[in-house]
């Protein structure tokens, strides 16, 4: 509660301060007398209590603050994420990037950009919170760790770095990717653009009768944003079982009045030092076929876990993942790069399963205009001679390119380039689609 005049402390002397003075002085007391309240989340309730008696003891004051509520105010400040907290838990924030202490930008979902007035008090300031943030995932940055990858709950991850890494005099450097837990819907891709119904419809329609695809693009292109969404059109009595590395991206249980009405299985990896206690995606792409899935969803191929996810798409499973890759084509060689981690077979060998596993590719981007787009989706042929024939189905094609002041604007259009193979189209109705639909993505039996 706040109040503008109302004396504090009854009978004792008064420091009369703005709240930020208010605010260092009761830092530097705790620094002194116990700095590893600042850093050690479990000791929540023994800072608190020592911010209150450190102010009441001091007789310190704020304009606009009761003791309650200097309390509060500097004890949120101390044990939260200071100025990053509403935005962590704010609705529509995609990332946060902390360039040093005193530059932080907020990058939102819709593609606005927000560079904040005012970044952290000091390089120390900054420090201490991004300590906090990653002992949440038992993380610790020191000297000896100057590096820290870490997350925030269910859906924030954390890169951070420090000195000697950074400069001093910057005190951290730090990524935040915030997943946005809300669903996105076929009408909220078509109104931003980021593909048409047709294409949407293609998608919809392979993962739905067997066909594994892989969703490619740099960091923050929309691949997982897609991906979620897709899974989310999996009809409730499929079996999917999902993967993910770290933290949950995704959620997709559904219910109705209380009861779960489709067949879900989250999983997440747990990294270890000790091999013992490791489990890699690999790990739990192998855990996942004894759980009978029709749908396996990869949330990221990184590593050799990209050949267990190849061979379950060539063992009758429908294989949904993400990889980083700048175009559809060089797709399959960056996820032969990764199984090569797992198997040393010839690049031709592995081409060949993983074109065979993957058929088709999705290639998103995130343009210079902040909108994301799928840029093209192919399909890789093989035909009977073992030669790989690359058929762009959907691509976005640039027109113009009008740059300001004010920002960056992109024309362009998208454009249907083909019809999937006779190959594509046998399998599809294999796996029972029916001719109507096929005849709608423009494929003939």
């Amino acid at each position: 509660m706040r109040t503008d005049n109302q004396e504090l402390f009854r009978g004792q002397a008064r420091k009369m301060m703005t709240f930020a003075e208010a605010l260092e002085d009761v830092r530097g007391h705790v620094t002194k007398s116990d700095a590893r309240l600042l850093s050690e989340k479990g000791e929540a309730q023994l800072l608190k209590r020592n911010v209150r008696q450190y102010v009441l003891e001091s007789g310190i004051q704020a304009a606009g603050y009761d003791l309650d509520g200097l309390v509060e105010a500097i004890f949120e400040e101390m044990a939260g994420y200071s100025i990053l907290t509403k935005y962590v838990t704010a609705d529509g924030v995609e990332e946060i990037n902390v360039n040093s202490w005193k530059d932080v930008q907020v990058m939102y979902s819709d593609g606005r950009e927000e560079k904040l007035e005012k970044g952290f008090d000091s390089p120390e300031h900054a420090l201490n919170v991004m300590r906090r943030m990653l002992h949440e995932s038992g993380n610790v940055l020191d000297s000896a760790s100057p590096v820290v990858l870490g997350h925030l709950g269910k859906n924030v991850r954390i890169a951070v770095m420090k000195a000697p890494v950074v400069d001093e005099d910057v005190g951290v450097a730090a990524s935040i990717r915030i997943v946005n837990p809300q669903n996105m819907t076929r009408e909220d891709f078509l109104r931003g653009g980021t593909a048409t119904e047709e294409m949407l419809y293609f998608l919809e329609k392979m993962v739905r009768h067997g066909v594994s695809l892989c969703v490619a693009g740099a960091t923050s292109s929309g691949k997982t944003t897609l991906t979620g969404w897709l899974l989310t059109t999996i009809p409730n009595e499929k079996r999917l079982f999902t993967i993910e590395n770290g933290s949950r991206e995704l959620s997709l249980v559904r219910e109705r009045d209380g009861r779960v009405v489709n067949n879900v299985v989250h999983s997440l990896t747990r990294p270890s030092e000790n091999p013992a206690m490791n489990v890699s995606q690999e790990d739990l792409l192998d855990v996942s076929l004894r759980f009978d899935p029709e749908i396996i969803c990869v949330g990221e191929m990184r590593s050799s876990e990209a050949y267990a996810a190849q061979e379950a798409a060539r063992t009758g499973h429908t294989v949904i993942s993400t990889v980083h890759s700048n175009s559809c084509e060089a797709t399959y060689a960056r996820i032969v790069t990764l199984c090569k981690r797992a198997s040393d077979m010839s690049d031709e060998t592995l081409y060949k399963l993983v074109t065979e596993a993957f058929p088709v590719i999705v290639f998103t981007k995130k343009l210079d205009d902040k909108k994301r787009r799928v840029m093209e989706i192919m399909e890789c042929e093989i035909g009977g001679d073992g030669k790989r024939t690359y058929r762009s189905l959907y691509r976005y094609e640039i027109q113009e390119v009008v740059r300001g002041d004010d920002g960056c604007r992109i024309v362009g259009r998208f454009v249907k380039d083909g019809a999937p193979s006779e190959g594509l189209c046998r399998r599809l109705l294999a796996n029972g689609m029916p001719r109507a639909e096929l005849e709608r993505i423009g494929g003939k039996a």
